[in-house]
């Protein structure tokens, strides 16, 4: 098991701060949404609007964080817990990079490097709860580059994870328009042996052991 129990990212022991975070929007491709982490008492709504006909179908919305010099070493722990308020029962995205290059000399823009994804639901019932939270194993984070599965990927490097962020994608034209997700705190966890003992043994990564329906568990 991890080293510790856990290590705040966001939230909790590490308070959430606005100018941590930065929009990566689809209008650096052309598009219409725009995204904003707006910061109040102890959690951060991530909100905005999703526009996919400018794209003909496609969109996203992202904020992520903004230093590129800093990295967490996260190797100790068994993965991520997202801790969320209030939601609006859509379909989201938690990303994890362990790569940052510089900007391209030819356009300014930042080179495209592997993302890892793992993407979650809100159900209805925890869309409405004060409180509910989604464990993101490490082996169910998807290797992505340039929005597509890159299966011949390496492991995510958890002893050097970079940058973190939150995205609203369209999925293929399944959802648009307004936005709304709450989130208390962002931490990476290490699952007690009688918690990771009773995690269905079949869960997807689409599901990802989310107790969501359950909004007062905590790990």
């Amino acid at each position: 098991m991890g080293k510790e129990n856990e290590l705040a990212l966001f939230g909790g022991d590490k308070k959430w701060h606005a100018s941590g975070w930065t929009a990566s929007d689809d209008r650096v491709r052309g598009g219409n949404s725009q995204s904003y982490l707006t910061v109040k008492d102890s959690a951060a709504r991530f909100h905005g609007n999703l526009d996919i006909k400018t794209l003909g179908g496609a969109g996203f919305a992202s904020q992520r964080t903004v230093s590129e010099d800093g990295s967490w070493d996260l190797s100790g722990y068994d993965g991520i817990k997202i801790n969320l308020g209030k939601s609006d029962g859509k379909r989201y995205t938690f990303i994890l990079k362990d790569e940052l290059l510089p900007k391209s000399p030819e356009n300014g823009r930042e080179q495209s490097t592997i993302s890892y994804e793992y993407d979650f639901d809100v159900n209805d019932d925890s869309a409405m709860a004060e409180s509910s939270f989604v464990f993101v194993q490490w082996k169910d984070l998807k290797p992505t580059y340039r929005g597509k599965v890159k299966k011949d990927a390496p492991k995510l490097d958890k002893t050097n994870v970079k940058r973190v962020s939150i995205m609203m994608r369209s999925f293929f034209g399944d959802q648009e328009g307004d936005f709304s997700l709450t989130i208390k705190s962002i931490t990476a966890v290490s699952v007690p042996n009688d918690l990771e003992k009773s995690a269905p043994k079949d869960a997807t990564a689409s599901e990802g052991w989310q107790r969501q329906n359950k909004p007062t568990v905590r790990l």
